[in-house]
């Protein structure tokens, strides 16, 4: 399951967020063309982050369309299927633009602590990245 990658990728990047606090809840930003759903990543998360400050934390996950263009017909649209066929004239020759994209927007804590220099209200971290 990719799924397990994906979340530790997004619990290291909560981690080095939350540096020690506690978290509630990680709002993660992805493309639709990594095929995730939120009941899945929720499930993955929570295994990963055990004994870790995101333990009992939640993923709220925003997926981002894929657009799309039929080599057919010549119709663009966007899909959060990455799979879709032409809604104008169902031909399945598409191409697909979207990227891989996962962003972590933001995190809640599961108290309110303030360390100066740092805000709650940190958002647009790559994945993957301190």
């Amino acid at each position: 399951m990719h799924e397990f990658g994906i979340a530790e990728a997004i619990l290291t990047a909560v981690e080095n967020r939350a540096e020690g606090r506690p978290v509630r809840l990680a709002r993660v930003r992805a493309s639709a063309m990594l095929r995730i759903t939120e009941p899945v990543i929720n499930q993955a998360f929570s295994m990963v982050a055990e004994g870790s400050p995101a333990e009992g934390a939640r993923v709220e996950l925003i997926v981002i369309p894929v657009s799309l263009t039929c080599r057919s017909c010549g119709h663009t649209a966007v899909s959060h299927d990455p799979f879709a066929v032409c809604p104008k004239c169902g031909g399945t020759d598409i191409d697909t633009e979207g990227g891989d994209d996962l962003v972590l927007e933001s995190i809640q804590m599961a108290e309110a602590a303030h360390v100066p220099g740092h805000s709650r209200g940190d958002r647009g971290n790559p994945v993957g990245q301190a």
